[in-house]
């Protein structure tokens, strides 16, 4: 992989210290204004890489690296940039802290469907998924370096604002883990309705008569079903009865916010109130891939280490957790449905709603890899859907020339426009849209993650290739302009020939984005694949070898001769000592040892037989 991960990351910090950090103040806001969602993105553009890459952490003073600090300088030195990061943070808490209820509204992220029309002020506060996915991010990002920069604080003023922000933060959360269980919703529908028939046309890869297809397809979900309606009784409307019919077929994930009807989450304390939902009653893959990744690091390794969450939180992350594995579980099973082809390998994929789009085959894709790290699944299988990350690559000109007005630059600019169903019941304003554009960067984040299951290193080298190859499509799409330099996004310089848009204001959500791109790339740098069996056996000859005539040198006694000798031979041990350790995970490096040893015994012996032709 040719990614500098490290050094892009730190380039990334010291362009976003530059454009953020003027006269001692943190400058807040970029090309759509502020919001509680572009706001933690600008944050996490740091605190991300810093709580997750070990070698980049600043949240020990007496720990953090030379070249971290240099990219940093202009927020001081080691003391003072862990110091400034919690005034930044904590000013972002209070912010979006309304009359004691945190505010995951979407604001200036909205738009409105009609280009004429205003989106009403009422409808800006309306909460949105991807906050609260963000915030849980966030939250976590937070806790966790708190939860180590308190270990090295003397200052009892400095520990009482640590002490501070711990309590806003955790209230951000569990109030952002109660949007999410809210937000949760089942939707059902005959399977001779639109919606119905969509959704078996889709997954009919075979040409199966619609009645043996749909009794197919509803024993492969009883399991699910019967999950659903046994276990989810926390922030979800009544699906029960239409559950009960076995007839009916569903679908099961995020809406874009809280479902209208959801009722409140009864012992969720100290968080305000929790507003009434207003979001239609059907999952939309966009937020439920958003919901999905947030609620993933509620149990990352960190997360439990630390002990971030406490009593009343891990009870609503086992609830996420159940609708995580109920819903990876659907969404893989129907895309995955059959024997033959998958219906997720017939792109472009088309939702029940009736609208389809290269995005929806990435989203679905991003929901099956995701599972793949739970799930008992085929390695055959992962290359497979690498196979189909790459296709998605080349139709969204990621790793193809675009052709004259190809309609798969708008992917990219403006990107797949989200009907945001039940907004327009606010104040009777018009209907919301929400504009997604981060394809390109999806892709690539969901490549890496094939690249880290895949245990074949031919495989695994073929896909970071093509990861490198998309790299460059994202690198061209930095900002060149002085104002917002080294960040992110300027999609004409990739897709020459567009028409003009001022791309001088950095995105956050796609800058934000590019770090979670490398976060991953560093997370394949950092697994190990397993070798392929011809490389193992190679290595286990060569040290068998080395053994053997090792042995047969202590049986001569050649150590015994002197004192050269004998340090030589210690020498000899503990390489092959360390190459039998080596073995099983890095059979390369064994076959090196066990090559300089019998390189070592073979001077040995010829110095041996040179000794007794001279005699």
């Amino acid at each position: 992989m040719e990614i500098q991960t490290r050094r892009q990351i730190l380039e990334i910090w010291r362009a976003t210290v530059d454009y953020c950090y003027r006269d001692e103040q943190w400058d807040w806001g970029g090309r759509t204004g502020r919001n509680s969602i572009s706001d933690a993105e600008q944050l996490l553009t740091i605190l991300y890489p810093a709580t997750v890459i070990r070698s980049l952490k600043v949240d020990s003073i007496d720990q953090t690296a030379d070249d971290v600090l240099d990219y940093l300088r202009s927020l001081g030195n080691a003391e003072d940039i862990p110091r400034r990061l919690i005034k930044f943070i904590g000013t972002y808490m209070r912010t979006y802290l309304v009359d004691g209820t945190p505010d995951f509204s979407g604001d200036t992220y909205f738009e409105a469907e009609e280009t004429e029309a205003a989106v009403k002020p009422e409808q800006r506060q309306l909460h949105v998924v991807d906050s609260f996915s963000m915030a849980v991010t966030l939250c976590l990002a937070t806790l966790g370096f708190l939860r180590i920069y308190r270990q090295g604080l003397r200052s009892q003023r400095m520990r009482q604002e640590v002490d501070e922000l711990e309590k806003l933060s955790s209230q951000r959360l569990t109030a952002a883990m109660v949007g999410l269980l809210r937000s949760f919703t089942v939707n059902t529908f005959d399977p001779n309705d639109p919606p119905g028939q969509t959704m078996c046309t889709m997954i009919n890869q075979s040409g199966t008569a619609t009645e043996n297809l749909v009794r197919d397809l509803l024993d492969e979900l009883t399991e699910i079903r019967v999950g659903l309606r046994r276990e989810l009784t926390i922030g979800i409307g009544q699906v029960g009865e239409e559950l009960d019919n076995r007839g009916r077929l569903f679908e099961c994930g995020w809406s874009w916010g809280v479902v209208d009807g959801a009722p409140e989450v009864p012992y969720a304390t100290d968080i305000g109130q929790q507003p009434a939902g207003v979001a239609e009653a059907r999952p939309y893959l966009y937020f439920t891939v958003v919901a999905l990744d947030g609620i993933q690091d509620l149990f990352n390794e960190r997360t439990r280490i630390l002990g971030l969450l406490n009593e009343e939180q891990q009870r609503l992350a086992r609830a996420l957790q159940l609708r995580s594995d109920l819903t990876r579980q659907f969404w893989a099973k129907i895309a995955t449905f059959g024997s033959g082809r998958w219906p997720l390998e017939d792109l472009p994929w088309k939702t029940t709603d009736g609208r389809e789009s290269d995005y929806y085959s990435v989203l679905l894709t991003s929901i099956v890899i995701e599972g793949a790290r739970s799930e008992r699944i085929l390695k055959s299988d992962i290359d497979r859907i690498g196979r189909v990350l790459e296709e998605l690559a080349n139709r969204g000109r990621i790793t193809r020339r675009p052709v004259a007005d190809d309609p798969a630059i708008g992917l990219h600019m403006p990107g797949m426009r989200l009907r945001l169903i039940g907004s327009e019941k606010v104040t009777a304003g018009p209907r919301l849209v929400w504009t997604v554009s981060s394809y390109t960067l999806l892709v690539l984040k969901r490549l890496f993650t094939v690249a880290e299951l895949l245990d074949d290193s031919s495989a695994r080298t073929r896909y970071l290739d093509l990861a490198d190859l998309m790299w460059g499509h994202v690198e061209r799409r930095r900002i060149e302009k002085p104002s917002g330099r080294g960040l992110w996004d300027d999609p004409t310089q990739a897709f020459t020939g567009t028409p003009f848009a001022d791309y001088d204001i950095p995105s956050w959500y796609h800058t934000e984005r590019v770090i979670e791109v490398l976060v991953a790339a560093a997370q394949v740098t950092q697994s190990t694949s397993a070798a392929t069996a011809g490389l193992l056996d190679s290595a286990r000859q060569l040290l068998a070898e080395a053994e053997r005539l090792f042995d047969q040198e202590k049986l001569r006694g050649t150590n015994d001769t002197g004192a050269q000798m004998r340090e030589s031979f210690q020498v000899v041990g503990a390489k092959l000592r360390r190459a039998r350790e080596l073995l099983r995970d890095r059979p390369g490096t064994a076959s090196v040892l066990a090559g300089d040893v019998l390189r070592q015994l073979d001077m040995v012996d010829a110095a041996r037989q040179d000794t007794a032709r001279m005699s």
